[in-house]
């Protein structure tokens, strides 16, 4: 996506650059800088949920991560973060995503630049000013911090090890960035650890290599991927290999002590991909497996080719077979919804959590005999509790500061999946269908807007559905549901300020 700058200034020359990369550093550490320069500041897309997310002017093509893991995961690893991006405007300072680590150096195409943290942004002022069109080659020699609070995202410190759970906004937690799904690029990921631990990530392992004590791991992904979907797994974990429709090639990954233990539940994920084949199409990626973190994360999450897991999901006892299948099939569905099509706008999540939500109903209705009505008539009953307490389905309120993770709210899980409910009753089911078709296959590996999806909606229903659609996308109040004229909605008690907990980020 072709992104927007600040207006340019003149360029300057190799030795006013140099003065300039004494005042970046110089302002890093005392927060003061030159009165003839403008201060390095964190700047954003202008998301109305994330202001200071993304950053304009330039298009990421590809990341390439290297990250070097001791063995110890309360400690810092080293890491290189290199970026291949073209300009879309004239630029004279670039800004990246990035905090919770020490910036060393920095380059751009191969010759050392001025740096500054600001806010969560690093800005990094070339040596030379970079024109529209032009390709630049970032390269931030830095740390990657996996400590801190569990809710801020970002690393996840496992039992044995580390993995990732950037959503929806701590990418840059762990490596500088793009940090917004309207950037996709594509990623390879170099992980060095110590040679008795095992190292997964996004994509498929395309080199492998000992050195000593240690061995270097290369992965890289055939499609583009948001860095909310980055993940990387280093632990004492086993692989285990089955095929998928197609001859896919399924790679589960599971704590080495708890193999046999996953294997009736990872059995079943042949069958789960099959299952979403029918009902939208083949699946989009190269590779695809579960990835079970022996950690307490309060979630499950749809990290590209490799979902993220709990261990106590699957050993906690008491959970109906049925539930964490379609737990399982939430985040593959996920795959088409979200990370092939994936936001444009963190407000368009809906598109996201409903479709996978919608998916997950639909699997236990159809394999397990829970009704799919039943399901969406109680979510009628709590919808205007759930707009009032977090808004409508696509334009959802931020999240509470300090709790990024609050955005995931039940009215982006059933509260949205009641809106494709409605839309399916209102078109009919073979129109319906054919719509999810259309939609993973027209917008594959991209991005899409909720605008998108009604004018994609109106085209295979033969007639506008904006004015239907706009009460149920962004009305206070949940409209009467088409075919269901005796279903009640709950209105919330006057006065009432107090929101429904947030749901399980899944």
């Amino acid at each position: 996506m072709s992104l927007t700058s600040r207006a340019p200034r003149t360029a300057r020359t190799a030795r006013t650059a140099r003065r300039l990369r004494v005042a970046l550093v110089a302002a890093a550490s005392a927060g003061l800088i030159g009165a003839a320069l403008p201060s390095p500041e964190p700047l954003g897309i202008g998301d109305p949920l994330f202001p200071q997310l993304g950053n304009p002017g330039y298009d990421v093509l590809a990341y390439d991560i290297a990250l070097t893991y001791r063995g110890d995961n309360t400690k810092p690893l080293d890491a290189v973060t290199t970026i291949d991006a073209r300009a879309s405007d004239r630029l004279d300072r670039v800004n990246l995503d990035f905090t919770h680590g020490t910036v060393r150096a920095v380059e751009v195409d191969g010759r050392p630049a001025a740096f500054a943290l600001s806010g969560e942004d690093l800005v990094v002022e070339p040596s030379r000013q970079v024109g529209p069109g032009e390709r630049l080659r970032i390269t931030v020699t830095h740390t990657s911090d996996p400590s801190g609070p569990r809710n801020t995202g970002g690393w996840v410190r496992t039992a044995d090890g580390l993995a990732m759970a950037n959503q929806a906004d701590a990418a840059h937690r762990v490596f500088p960035g793009n940090d917004h799904p309207a950037d996709k690029a594509y990623f390879t990921f170099r992980v060095t650890a110590p040679k008795d631990l095992t190292v997964v990530a996004n994509g498929r392992n395309v080199a492998r290599s000992l050195s000593g004590d240690i061995r270097t791991w290369t992965y890289r992904g055939a499609r583009p991927m948001a860095t909310e979907l980055a993940q990387v797994s280093i632990g004492r974990s086993t692989v285990l290999h089955r095929t998928g429709p197609h001859g896919l090639p399924v790679r589960d990954v599971v704590p080495a002590a708890d193999a046999a233990r996953m294997e009736p539940w990872l059995k079943r994920t042949p069958a789960h991909l099959e299952w979403m084949e029918r009902k939208v199409g083949r699946y989009p990626f190269e590779t695809y497996g579960v990835l079970v973190a022996d950690a307490d994360t309060g979630f499950e999450l749809e990290t590209q080719t490799l979902s993220l897991f709990e261990r106590s999901l699957f050993t906690r006892g008491g959970l109906p077979k049925w539930f964490v299948e379609s737990i399982m099939v939430h985040e593959l569905a996920h795959h088409w919804f979200g990370n092939s099509v994936s936001p444009r706008r963190w407000a368009d999540l809906w598109l996201n959590e409903g479709h996978a939500t919608w998916y997950e109903a639909l699997y236990a209705e159809e394999t397990a005999k829970q009704p799919l009505e039943r399901r969406m008539r109680q979510a009628y009953a709590d919808s205007d509790r759930w707009r009032a307490a977090g808004g409508p389905p696509a334009a959802p309120r931020p999240p509470t500061a300090g709790q990024k993770i609050s955005l995931f709210r039940p009215v982006v899980y059933d509260g949205s999946a009641l809106v494709l409910y409605a839309l399916r009753q209102e078109i009919g089911k073979d129109a319906f269908e054919r719509l999810e078709r259309r939609w993973v296959s027209q917008y594959a590996h991209g991005t899409a807007s909720t605008a998108d999806f009604v004018r994609l909606a109106s085209e295979e229903a033969g007639r506008d559905l904006t004015a239907f659609l706009e009460g149920w996308l962004y009305g206070e109040r949940t409209p009467k549901m088409p075919g269901h004229a005796d279903w009640r909605s709950t209105a919330p008690v006057k006065g009432s300020t107090k929101a429904p907990a947030p749901a399980a980020k899944r």
